[in-house]
């Protein structure tokens, strides 16, 4: 690996200031924060703005924020972006870490799709597979995207005398009872499926967000019966979060929401 080129590094430390506050500096605010020679300051926000990467802020003199560049750039990197190949890499880190099956899953409609899945190692594990459709209802990963719905929508996608299918015994079948517990996912941020989908396997799911900060996927950990208790799902809890967090910042996501 080759050296640092210092004045490149000092760029990218300005760039990176606009990330926090109201998006504006000053040249006084960057020598501050930075403590880097005024002189250096002037002529690195000389080029900067040159390249628009930072431009004036109007009515602000001597203020600048971030340019059109860092957007073409970023919105360059967004297409560049897989999901499905995103959310595999995640859900093999995931896996590893706790050797239970791993997916990630969109919404379609009033089904769940899964575009990535890891194995637990177990042999006994949940059978399934990468294009499978179910019903979101009887998932965790599907309650989630669901809660993160605005509500016209989920009132039209499942209205209150929408027919829910039923997986097994434990799935739900009453729109008012899937509205309510949709409800608790949002307030808590995590969805549980307990025998729902499969009468052998509790899931836990978590949301995963695009840059803009809209849940466009969830991420979710299934154990069989078996390996199930309430530790072991605090456990999971914290790790599906965590997984879902790292694939959202892969997608570009900063920050809670």
């Amino acid at each position: 690996m080759g050296r640092l080129v210092p004045a490149v590094t000092r760029a990218l430390d300005i760039l990176e200031l606009f990330l926090d506050g109201d998006g504006t500096l000053s040249a006084p605010d960057i020598v501050r924060r930075l403590q880097l020679p005024r002189t250096t300051v002037h002529e690195l926000v000389t080029t900067l703005a040159a390249r628009s990467y930072i431009v004036p802020v109007p009515g602000q003199p001597g203020r600048y924020r971030l340019g059109v560049r860092p957007y073409q750039l970023g919105s360059r990197y967004a297409e560049q972006l897989d999901l499905a190949a995103e959310g595999q890499q995640v859900a093999r880190s995931v896996a590893d870490t706790c050797d239970e099956t791993v997916h990630v899953a969109i919404l379609e409609g009033t089904d769940v799709i899964y575009i990535a899945k890891v194995d637990s190692t177990h042999a006994v594990r949940m059978v399934s597979a990468v294009g499978r459709r179910l019903p979101a209802h009887c998932t965790s990963v599907g309650k989630m995207l669901l809660a993160s719905l605005p509500e016209p929508e989920l009132a039209a996608r499942i209205p209150d005398d929408a027919e829910l299918v039923a997986m097994t015994p434990d799935s739900i079948t009453d729109p008012a009872v899937l509205h309510e517990a949709l409800a608790g996912v949002r307030s808590r941020g995590i969805a549980l499926e307990t025998r729902e989908s499969n009468p052998d396997v509790s899931c836990v799911a978590a949301p995963v967000r695009d840059r803009t900060g809209q849940v466009v996927a969830a991420l979710s950990i299934s154990v069989p019966m078996i390996r199930w208790s309430d530790e072991r799902r605090a456990e999971l809890e914290r790790l599906v979060v965590k997984g879902a967090v790292e694939l959202s910042e892969r997608l570009g996501h900063r920050g809670a929401e």
